[in-house]
């Protein structure tokens, strides 16, 4: 029995000293927030509203951007009740429709005075098509995103310094951007295979650092600064769509292999909050540490492009 109790305790203690690892680095930073509001996309459940939770108890006014009005109103009752903080309202935003982003921001900047800190956190990971006939991975991704953060770029000045976070993925490595499809199939890929959605998803991903980089050089002596992120494999609901089969196969391999909810916020939060990363606007991070990135994430002429299509195909110019 003594033996077995050991062994028992010894694996125990093994598999606590991998999830330890697994969780990866977490935001060190004591920054309070008092004053200040930030908007959260996509905060109604994962490491979306885990942030939000964090950045309410720092003393935020935290607006949770979120489709759906019924889940979006349940996750402010729940983040004000976790964070201890009343300061937190909810505000209808879908990204798969440009009309909404843009009364999203036009009822934002009616009722709100300061824009501190944006986080663009929302994604999705699954076929279809937006109101405006986009693929879905890249309307909501990456364009809905592209078309809301230069809607509120000036308050986001008139309120600096602040801040732009925009949440990405390791699988932007993945990621290529071929313009004539998108301008053929107002999507960067084609196809409903699972390693269609994959490359299709790792497209959208890599948007998201290009657009981060040329958004940096366009901000320079603004005193906004912009980040993109890794959050690590995290065991959230972005795969609800997948079908039955993957989810069941994901689920194991998730519970062992995967980042906790909270743990996948802790990039996002260092990139929000973080004292002193200022000089690194326009970088990639991931395990809350700046990273390197491929020459294609930091390629100039391919990020000025995408965001001139994207002017063009979210109707600012």
């Amino acid at each position: 029995m003594p033996e077995i109790l050991l062994y028992v305790g010894v694996v125990i203690g093994v598999l606590m000293l991998f999830r330890t690892y697994v969780n990866g680095a977490r935001c060190k930073s004591k920054e309070k927030l008092h004053g200040k509001t930030v908007i959260v996309t996509g905060s109604n459940t994962g490491i979306g509203r885990v942030t939000a939770v964090d950045l309410a108890r720092r003393g935020a006014r935290v607006i949770l951007a979120c489709r759906n009005q019924t889940r979006g109103q349940a996750a402010a009752s729940v983040v004000q009740r976790e964070s201890g903080s009343k300061n937190v309202v909810y505000m209808e935003l879908d990204l798969a429709s440009l009309k909404s982003v843009r009364s999203f921001a036009e009822n934002f900047l009616k009722t709100e005075r300061r824009l501190d800190i944006l986080i663009n956190n929302a994604g999705v990971y699954m076929q279809g098509i937006t109101e405006d006939g986009f693929g879905l991975m890249f309307g909501v991704n990456h364009l809905g995103h592209f078309l809301l953060t230069n809607l509120l770029l000036d308050r986001l000045k008139e309120c600096a310094p602040s801040r732009i976070v925009t949440v990405s993925s390791y699988l932007h490595n993945h990621g290529n951007l071929d313009f004539d499809t998108l301008r053929t199939h107002k999507e960067f890929g084609v196809g409903e295979s699972l390693w269609d959605v994959f490359r299709i998803y790792s497209h959208s991903k890599l948007c998201n650092v290009l657009f981060t980089h040329e958004l940096a050089k366009r901000l320079q002596g603004t005193h906004v600064t912009c980040y993109s992120l890794h959050p690590g494999a995290v065991n959230s609901d972005l795969a609800r769509n997948l079908n039955k089969m993957s989810r069941r196969l994901l689920k194991g391999i998730a519970a062992l292999f995967f980042k906790d909810v909270e743990a996948g916020a802790q990039t996002t939060l260092h990139c929000a909050v973080q004292e002193g990363i200022e000089g690194l606007s326009g970088r990639y991070f991931s395990n809350c540490a700046v990273q390197k990135v491929k020459a294609k994430a930091q390629d100039d002429a391919v990020a000025k492009k995408l965001w001139e299509v994207s002017e063009t195909l979210s109707g600012l110019t």
